[in-house]
C-alpha cells in the first residue's frame, strides 16, 4: 500500500500546476523526477528523452526534469506519479515491490548470470511483461535503466565471506525483499533513504550498507566506508514510470512517441552507465578504497530462502524459470 504523506506548500503549488499542463489541450510540459545528481547516467539519458520527445512533437510535449531529490525521495516520487501530480519518476525497481509485486523478482539476489544476461532479459518479452504489471497499480512502465550490481561496504572490517557479515548493522533500501536478503546473511537490516546513508555510515548507526560504484562515489560514501566488497549480490535494475492517470489522458500518438523515445534512451544510459562505473570505481580506488574479492559461494548459498518467501505467485514462479532459462 501507498503511504499517505503531506506535501509542503511549495511543492503541492508546482505539482498541481503539473496536473494543469498535463490535461491543458495545448502544449504539456512533463514533469520527471530523480534523486540522483544533474550528472548521473538516469538523469541524462531521461534528458535525452526529453530532448527527443520536444523534437518529434514539434515542442507540442516536454519533460522537465528535477534531480537531485528536488521534489522529494523516491517513495514521495511514487506517491505523486500515481496520484497525477508528477507525470514521470526514475526510481529503483526495489522501491515499487510492495507497490507492484512482480518487481521483486530482478530484485532477487543472484538471478542474473551477468550484464549480458541481465540485458537479455530486460530487453526481452519477459522485461516487457515486468513493466506492463505495474499499470493495474496506477503506473505505466516505459524503460527498464541500468543500476549495476549491488556491493557491500563496510566502515571497520572488509567483508569476505558470509560469515563476517553476521551482526552487521547494514543499511538496506526500504524493501522487504532487502530487509530479509541481509538477515538471511547474518546481518541487521536498517532500512533508510539514500540520503540519509552517508550520516548513519559517519557516525556509526550503521556498520556497512550495500549498493553500486556510482552510488557508493556520488553519495561520498567512500570516505565514511572504505571497505567496497564485491558481493555483487544483485543487479536490480531502475525503471522508468509515468502516470497512468496522466497517460489515459494522451493521444494514442502521444503515448507512442513517449515509448518509443523512452526506449530510444536505453543504449545511451548504458553507456554513460559503463563509462560512469569505470570512472566511480577509479575514484574511490584513488581516495584510499580497497576493492575487496569475496567467497560469493557461501552468500548464494545463505540467500535461498528468499525465493522461497518472495517468488509467491504462479506468474512470478513462471519469470524466474524463463529467467535463468534466457541464454
Amino acid at each position: 500500500m501507498l503511504r499517505t504523506t503531506f506535501l509542503r506548500p511549495a511543492l503541492a503549488g508546482a505539482l498541481l500546476t503539473s496536473v494543469a499542463l498535463a490535461t491543458a489541450a495545448q502544449a504539456a510540459e512533463l514533469r520527471s523526477a530523480d534523486i540522483h545528481p544533474d550528472d548521473y547516467p538516469t538523469v541524462m539519458a531521461v534528458r535525452q528523452m526529453a530532448e527527443t520527445v520536444k523534437e518529434r512533437s514539434g515542442g507540442k510535449l516536454t519533460i522537465r526534469v528535477y534531480s537531485g531529490s528536488a521534489l522529494g525521495n523516491e517513495n514521495d516520487s511514487i506517491e505523486q506519479v500515481k496520484l497525477g501530480a508528477l507525470a514521470m519518476a526514475r526510481v529503483s525497481s526495489a522501491a515499487m515491490h510492495n507497490i507492484c509485486e512482480v518487481t521483486r523478482v530482478p530484485s532477487l539476489p543472484f538471478l542474473f548470470r551477468s550484464k549480458e544476461h541481465l540485458h537479455a532479459v530486460l530487453d526481452g518479452d519477459v522485461g516487457t511483461e515486468m513493466l506492463s504489471a505495474c499499470e493495474k497499480a496506477g503506473f505505466v512502465g516505459l524503460a527498464w535503466y541500468d543500476s549495476g550490481s549491488r556491493s557491500m561496504y563496510t566502515r571497520n572490517k572488509p567483508v569476505k565471506s558470509v560469515a563476517d557479515t553476521k551482526g552487521m548493522k547494514i543499511r538496506v533500501q526500504q524493501s522487504d525483499l532487502s530487509v530479509a536478503m541481509v538477515e538471511a546473511i547474518g546481518g541487521n537490516a536498517t532500512p533508510m533513504p539514500m540520503g540519509e546513508v552517508y550520516t548513519a555510515l559517519k557516525t556509526g548507526l550503521v556498520d556497512a550498507a550495500e549498493n553500486n560504484f556510482p552510488s557508493y562515489e556520488s553519495g561520498h560514501h567512500y570516505e565514511v566506508a572504505k571497505y567496497y566488497s564485491l558481493t555483487e549480490h544483485t543487479m536490480t535494475p531502475e525503471i522508468l514510470l509515468f502516470s497512468k492517470r496522466q497517460w489515459d489522458r494522451l493521444s494514442a500518438a502521444d503515448q507512442k512517441l513517449l515509448r518509443d523515445a523512452a526506449r530510444e534512451s536505453v543504449p545511451y544510459m548504458r553507456k554513460l552507465w559503463a563509462e560512469r562505473e569505470a570512472k566511480s570505481r577509479a575514484v574511490v580506488e584513488k581516495a584510499g578504497s580497497q576493492v575487496v574479492e569475496v567467497d560469493k559461494a557461501s552468500f548464494q548459498a545463505a540467500v535461498q530462502p528468499v525465493y522461497k518467501r518472495f517468488v509467491t505467485t504462479p506468474q512470478m514462479q513462471d519469470l524466474v524459470k524463463r529467467i535463468q532459462a534466457t541464454q
